[in-house]
């Protein structure tokens, strides 16, 4: 095919045609009609030259040049597309390295093969432009709800067409046993937006927490305005869930709102959601009180927060833990991803028996290590005393109110427990030097010789040892494996020895070795403290 007259214009208008087709910029058209051009007159000139070709955006006239580059005399490699200084004078002037002369070659005819791979490249950049178009279209939409049709379903998972793209709904994002029938209408929540090398991949999903909330956000105009803020969602797809709520208006019932007239705010989110049954729940800032309110229907008689450990534990009526818990656990899990923490749930009698169990406990301690009778020891436990350090070194004064109790009985059972104490400290050493530990550790400041011997007991006998390990390896700390919650253990945990306590024992042993700059960390706790109240002032401002 050669380039005349005649259909140096119809190249424009092929051009056009294409980038209307595909919705992109006939520049693009253009320019990957220019590259297959050039390859053709490669293959006619040779493939080492550097042919450009040009389309004129006015006339579709288009003009094939040879490029050749000056470069040193030494870089000269390929003659063809290259010439040196003392080569280029012939045709330039004053020529300098960096320099290029361009000329004007005759065009080429294109033989068939020539013009399938010109189709070729133009079809594959097409192709490109238009998968550039379609993530560039996307990409921001992701988090957002889409209609779309039904085009087919493939293995389980249902491919939709969203308007100028396709995306791929999976088996594992859709509603329980829902099916689909090409042309059907459906509705879903983009969930992801991926550049891939077959073009952008578009991820829908029914069963996302996100797709509830979305929901909500078109039937309830209050939300949408910012004046309820849905705060928590918890879904078991299909089935049932939770969503928390709360209102920046006085005047405005979160709940009420989003429940509507008669139901019908909710309703519409429940017919799309396959009949889920929706429990709204207010929010509030106070866990517990959340927590209570999440766990509706089941009355709840007591919550005991452990924020450290992110548990907590639930004690409710005998008659109520089913209703509690829920069909196979359904309300109590939904409960625990509203609000982030494991729930541990009991009823008032197991709480009993726990609460016995420890009571008898802390008696036998007292009466083992005080020499005391059980009448006392229950007294002192009835007074909250715990354990031996409490007895030990509180003030005189807490332990003359209780009965029976005078200055002198006082002071002996703070001796039988001091007592008691530095002699389980002198074992503890005794054992611990037994292992290996060495002064370093042992003079440390801030660690017992319990600590000491249960440090030495896992291999850590020397203050390099000691500066060498991490805080949640001291304090103990939770992992998520497989979904679940895991609790690893802390070397130093039994002795109440918390995250922000083993972070301060190990930065102070590393400085001791010089192993870190105090002065490094002032500066860092200084920046810390400014990032903190650039936050607050942030926070307010909001």
């Amino acid at each position: 095919m050669a380039i005349t007259s005649a259909n140096q214009l119809e190249l424009l208008q092929t051009a056009e045609a294409v980038a209307r087709e595909k919705m992109i910029d006939p520049a693009l058209v253009i320019e990957a009609m220019e590259e297959s051009l050039s390859r053709a007159a490669k293959s006619r000139y040779g493939s080492e030259m550097d042919i450009r070709v040009k389309i004129d955006r006015k006339t579709g006239r288009a003009t094939f040049t040879r490029v050749r580059t000056v470069v040193e005399d030494e870089e000269l490699e390929n003659y063809q597309a290259e010439m040196t200084v003392q080569q280029a004078k012939q045709y330039m002037a004053d020529p300098k390295v960096g320099d290029q002369f361009v000329e004007e070659v005759p065009p080429v005819d294109m033989g068939r093969i020539a013009a399938q791979s010109a189709k070729q490249v133009i079809l594959q950049k097409v192709r490109e432009a238009e998968r550039d178009r379609q993530y560039d279209e996307f990409k921001d939409r992701n988090g957002t709800i889409i209609n779309g049709t039904v085009k087919r379903e493939e293995y389980g998972n249902v491919i939709v067409d969203v308007g100028r793209g396709e995306a791929i709904l999976r088996r594992n994002e859709k509603i329980g046993r829902e099916s689909y029938r090409p042309g059907d209408r459906i509705r879903c929540y983009i969930k992801d937006v991926r550049r891939e090398a077959r073009g952008p991949q578009i991820f829908l999903s029914r069963t996302a927490p996100e797709f509830m909330a979305e929901l909500f956000k078109m039937e309830v105009p209050e939300i949408y305005d910012g004046i309820i803020e849905i705060k928590a969602v918890a879904r078991d797809p299909g089935s049932r869930a939770k969503i928390g709520v709360v209102s920046y208006d006085g005047s405005i019932d979160p709940v009420g709102a989003c429940v509507g007239m008669r139901g019908s705010r909710v309703q519409a989110v429940v017919n799309e959601l396959q009949g889920e049954k929706i429990d709204i729940i207010p929010w509030n800032e106070d866990m517990p009180t959340f927590l209570v309110n999440a766990l509706q229907p089941a009355e709840v008689s007591k919550v005991v927060l452990d924020e450290d450990a992110e548990r907590i534990e639930v004690v409710v009526p005998d008659e109520q833990l089913s209703l509690a818990i829920g069909r196979r656990g359904q309300n109590v899990r939904l409960a625990s991803q509203l609000t982030g923490l494991d729930i541990d749930i009991m009823t008032e009698e197991e709480e009993s028996q726990r609460r016995q169990k420890e009571f008898e406990e802390r008696t036998k301690l007292f009466m083992d290590t005080l020499d005391l009778d059980e009448f006392f020891a229950q007294l002192l436990v009835a007074e909250g005393f715990t354990n031996l350090e409490e007895v030990a070194y509180v003030e005189l004064d807490e332990l003359l109110v209780i009965d029976g109790v005078d200055e002198g009985t006082a002071q002996e059972l703070q001796t039988r427990a001091r007592e008691f104490l530095e002699e389980q400290a002198r074992k503890a050493l005794e054992h611990a030097r037994e292992l290996g530990v060495e002064d370093s550790l042992v003079d440390f400041e801030g660690l017992t010789p319990q600590m000491v011997e249960a440090l030495a007991e896992d291999g850590v006998k020397t203050l390099e040892d000691f500066a060498t390990c991490a805080d949640w390896e001291l304090a103990g700390g939770w992992t998520t494996v497989d979904g679940e919650r895991v609790k690893d253990d802390g070397l130093l945990e039994k002795f109440d020895v918390d995250l922000a306590e083993a972070q301060n024992l190990i930065m102070t042993a590393r400085v001791l070795l010089g192993w870190v700059d105090p002065a490094d960390l002032e500066a860092e706790a200084e920046d810390e403290a400014d990032e903190d109240g650039d936050a607050e002032e942030t926070g307010e401002e909001v």
